[in-house]
């Protein structure tokens, strides 16, 4: 309770000091609008069906990304974690495609894919990919080889060992990763709304404002709302955590 009290005063803290820097003088009225005005547009979009549908598809494609890349990255991380040849043969590749930005390939995703939600997707996936699969592999690099001792003298094959000893103990850093995973493909998402011309989306939203007459209060009502999406991701996904693997 303290905590979340503490976090209260925090945000009331910095929307008045932000009130206070947007009624300023010595900051353009156009440049930074003030919370007031912020959160008063913010309603107004809310009310909005065309808002709604950036936002819906935004965390629509956000959830398609985190799904594929659960589905490729766990699978994955436990082949590479627990065989150590397959690991060896493949880590020059991934030590070399990891640290590549995600942005830095919109280029090349547009010419393969063009412009439809296909790139932001697998963008996305590119990025969620590594967070999950590194916490997958440093996972099994800690399991206690007791267990897979035991599960062995109880006549349990590779497989059973894999599934039922290894993925069990693996799950809270796998969901760790998942965590990590999704705000940075919900970062990754809007940037490639906003850099690659998708026509839908809050990045979309966001460079349909700022261009033109130019209307900064409506690029801060996407940025406020992409910021509480990421932060319902991130809460929603450590209270899952806490309740399925409190251990």
């Amino acid at each position: 309770m303290r905590a979340f009290t503490r976090g209260l005063l925090g945000i009331a803290g910095f929307l008045v000091l932000w009130e206070l820097l947007g009624r300023s003088p010595l900051i353009p009225a156009h440049a930074l609008p003030p919370p007031s005005v912020v959160f008063g547009e913010l309603v107004t979009q809310l009310t909005s069906p065309e808002f709604i549908g950036h936002v819906v598809a935004t965390v629509l494609a956000l959830l398609i990304a985190i799904v594929i890349a659960i589905a490729i990255a766990v699978p994955s991380g436990l082949v590479l974690g627990s065989v150590p040849a397959v690991r060896h043969a493949t880590r020059a590749v991934v030590e070399f495609l990891r640290p590549i930005p995600s942005v830095a390939l919109i280029p090349l995703a547009l010419v393969m894919l063009g412009f439809g939600p296909e790139t932001k997707i697998t963008l996305a996936v590119y990025a969620a990919l590594w967070p999950i699969l590194f916490n997958t592999i440093y996972a099994l690099d800690e399991l206690d080889p007791l267990l897979v001792d035991t599960a062995r003298v109880f006549g349990t094959g590779r497989l059973g060992v894999l599934f039922l000893v290894a993925l069990p103990s693996a799950l809270p850093f796998v969901l760790t990763g998942i965590r990590l995973a999704a705000t940075t493909a919900l970062i990754v998402m809007v940037s490639v709304e906003l850099m690659a011309g998708s026509q839908i989306g809050l990045g979309y939203f966001i460079m349909e404002a700022r261009s033109g007459p130019g209307r900064m209060d409506q690029v801060l009502v996407g940025t406020v709302v992409a910021g509480a999406i990421g932060v319902l991701l991130n809460n929603g996904l450590e209270r899952v955590r806490r309740r399925w693997v409190a251990w």
